[in-house]
């Protein structure tokens, strides 16, 4: 998680100076302005992070499918020329690679892009189990305006950053198969209660990943030991995560990401429900048939069919 990646950030940066370098080159100019600065901030919202650096303004991180952030105590290894961002100090370092964004900005620049952004449920301020609506980056009734207005799937709107930042594919499932919504759902036909209470979760669901480093949505009864089955981990990325149903990635319910696909669909889990929902898929069109060859000594009428 981002916010995990930012409080990273603080403990091994925080209001010390760091060195910083761009090994590949693509950041030079930036790495040069914030090389010696103290780190006196570091931010997040979605998938975006910011470090700040009071001198300089902020570092804008975003790392996209392909980013990755590597943490490690001191001594730094040799950094390699793949290394966008190298910062270190006495005690640790850090090294980005791959990002989509890596860019210096300025607070106005910041601004418009928390702006541009939808509630995150991190940003939320209240207690982890009853958001209230103090902080409009936080606040859950700014995404149900939108979302209570939407023709599209709820399962699109969560993931839709404009909407709300930072969910991602696995809280989306999981938070809607908790509260036994269908994902086709239009967000216009979900009621105020199912919004408030998937909000409230999503709070509490992306604070516990935060604090525990891990993403685990199951609740006590879905536990193996509990419903006396094998445990299910998914191994995305290499990294094991528990679920206790899941739900299949269509490739209908999503506007714009073409990789969150499967090659074949499958179906749809409610806790509750008595069947799988069948999902909506379009079967494939029936072979056209092969026409016959035409008789010898026939031409014109036979072209002309």
């Amino acid at each position: 998680m981002i916010h995990r990646l930012a409080a990273d950030y603080r403990e091994y940066f925080a209001d010390r100076p760091v060195r910083a370098s761009s090994p590949q080159g693509k950041f030079a100019d930036g790495a040069a302005l914030v090389d010696g600065q103290p780190l006196t901030a570091a931010d997040a919202h979605g998938k975006h992070l910011f470090l700040g650096f009071a001198a300089a303004g902020w570092v804008h991180i975003h790392l996209g499918l392909f980013g990755k952030l590597t943490f490690g105590p001191a001594p730094a290894p040799p950094p390699t020329d793949t290394v966008r961002l190298r910062l270190a100090n006495a005690d640790a370092y850090a090294y980005l690679r791959g990002p989509t964004t890596c860019a210096l900005i300025t607070d106005a620049e910041k601004q418009a892009i928390h702006e541009r952004l939808g509630p995150d449920p991190l940003r939320a301020r209240g207690p982890a189990d009853r958001p209230v609506a103090a902080d409009p980056s936080g606040d859950g009734e700014v995404a149900w305006r939108r979302i209570s207005r939407s023709r599209s799937t709820v399962a699109a709107l969560l993931m839709d950053q404009k909407v709300v930042a930072g969910v991602g594919n696995v809280y989306r499932a999981e938070v809607l198969f908790r509260h036994g919504i269908d994902p086709y759902r239009a967000g216009r036909d979900l009621t105020w209660s199912q919004w408030d209470a998937v909000w409230a979760d999503l709070v509490y669901l992306m604070r516990e990943g935060v604090r525990n480093n891990r993403i685990d949505t199951v609740r006590p009864e879905h536990l193996p030991e509990a419903m006396g089955r094998p445990p299910r981990v998914d191994d995305h990325g290499g990294r094991g995560v528990r679920v206790p149903q899941g739900q299949a990635v269509l490739p209908h319910l999503w506007r714009r990401d073409p990789h969150r696909r499967t090659r074949r669909p499958q179906p749809l889990l409610v806790p509750g429900g008595p069947a799988p929902l069948a999902p909506a898929v379009p079967a494939a069109p029936p072979p056209a048939p092969r026409r016959a060859p035409p008789p010898r000594g026939c031409a014109a009428p036979w072209t002309r069919w």
